[in-house]
């Protein structure tokens, strides 16, 4: 097991097989020592993680809706690596969606629960620069999608 998946496990995370794209796009794209990954939506085990944050959703529950989508940002980012993961320099930028209502306002709080997760798991490597921008809806009404630009080697 490579060293970012055992730092996962100590978190009690595994990471799942990476989600297949939903439409005509591809999950990543490596140009140079840069990669490139599509937004990923809030799912877990148990199916998408949906909600309007302002509405029906609490922006902790969100938070947690956006560690589902930085989870499946490492999965993609594992198989944009050939299975190691490992080959990770850092994480350069993430770019959050919250499915909100326009009086909320605690989008980055929300993101958090991504960017939190990543210096958890990562630690330095993991800190990153960051958006977190309001959307009025999201493909199949999930709370969030985030995506990512990783550097490896």
């Amino acid at each position: 097991m490579s060293v970012i998946e055992n730092k996962l496990a100590e978190l009690g995370v595994t990471l799942p097989d990476a989600p297949a794209p939903a439409a005509n796009y591809v999950p990543y794209v490596i140009a140079g020592d840069m990669v490139y990954v599509s937004g990923q939506i809030s799912a877990n085990a148990d199916g998408m993680i949906k909600g309007k944050l302002g509405d029906d959703t609490t922006a902790e529950d969100g938070a947690l809706a956006a560690k589902t989508c930085a989870i499946s940002l490492l999965a993609q980012l594992k198989a944009a690596c050939g299975g190691d993961i490992d080959r990770l320099v850092r994480v350069v930028k993430l770019v959050g969606f919250v499915n909100s209502t326009p009086d909320f306002g605690d989008q980055p709080k929300v993101i958090n629960g991504a960017s939190d997760f990543m210096v958890a798991a990562l630690g330095d490597k993991g800190r990153h620069a960051r958006s977190a921008v309001s959307a009025a809806s999201l493909p199949f009404g999930v709370a969030v999608e985030i995506e990512a630009i990783f550097q490896i080697k």
